[in-house]
């Protein structure tokens, strides 16, 4: 699991405040929040494409703080009586589990204290991006550039990734990257750049992204 970002770091780590905004004012950056998920409400979102670590690392970091941790594909492909996002999609069509998606995200922000892994869509999902904006939640996108996404996505057995575009889920990752970067930068409170980390390493900005927002 440690090989899943590489090798040690050969620069600095990114992380960025984002350009998102509550009711037209400039959103706070996540260390001016007033309490600590652990202590309050505020669930972690966990925002990127496919590969980009949301599960593995939210599972991670859900263990490491004794928060529940949420796959959103999971509820979403429940909603739709199917076993996992691919078989769902495959038999609802991308627009019902888009809609699946808006429903499962609006029922699991009624909990707190959670790590939520979001699909790579479901900020594309109608009304997803404006419940983000609106919840106090801290949103994070684990970032990586479509070269890296590619080796891991080459790395795994992507059997249970339907491509959104043709037949190959490698193929389209720029394409993918391309349509929502900005989207994920803008809902964003912090953005981990992780080509260049390794698994523990990308864990412990989560873990210090958890910290600062007290």
């Amino acid at each position: 699991m440690a090989n899943r970002f590489g090798s040690q770091p050969k620069t600095a780590h990114t992380c960025r405040a984002s350009k998102k905004t509550k009711a037209g004012n400039r959103q706070p950056a996540i260390g001016n929040r007033n309490k600590s998920m652990t202590d309050s409400k505020p669930n972690l979102i966990l925002i990127g494409l496919r590969a980009s670590g949301k599960s593995t690392l939210g599972k991670a970091l859900a263990d490491q703080l004794g928060l529940a941790f949420v796959d959103l594909d999971d509820v979403a492909s429940a909603l739709l009586k199917a076993n996992g996002a691919g078989q769902a999609i495959q038999t609802h069509g991308i627009d019902a589990f888009r809609d699946a998606e808006a429903q499962a995200l609006r029922s699991v922000l009624e909990h707190k204290k959670q790590i939520i892994a979001l699909g790579g869509g479901t900020p594309t999902a109608p009304g997803c991006a404006e419940m983000l904006i609106a919840d106090p939640c801290t949103v994070v996108y684990l970032r990586a550039l479509p070269a890296t996404l590619r080796d891991r996505l080459r790395g795994t057995d992507n059997t249970n990734r339907p491509a959104l575009v043709g037949d190959d889920v490698i193929d389209e990752v720029q394409m993918l990257f391309d349509q929502r970067d900005e989207l994920y930068s803008s809902i964003a409170d912090t953005v981990i750049q992780t080509d260049d980390l390794t698994f523990e390493a990308a864990l412990a900005k989560l873990v210090e992204a958890v910290e600062t927002a007290s």
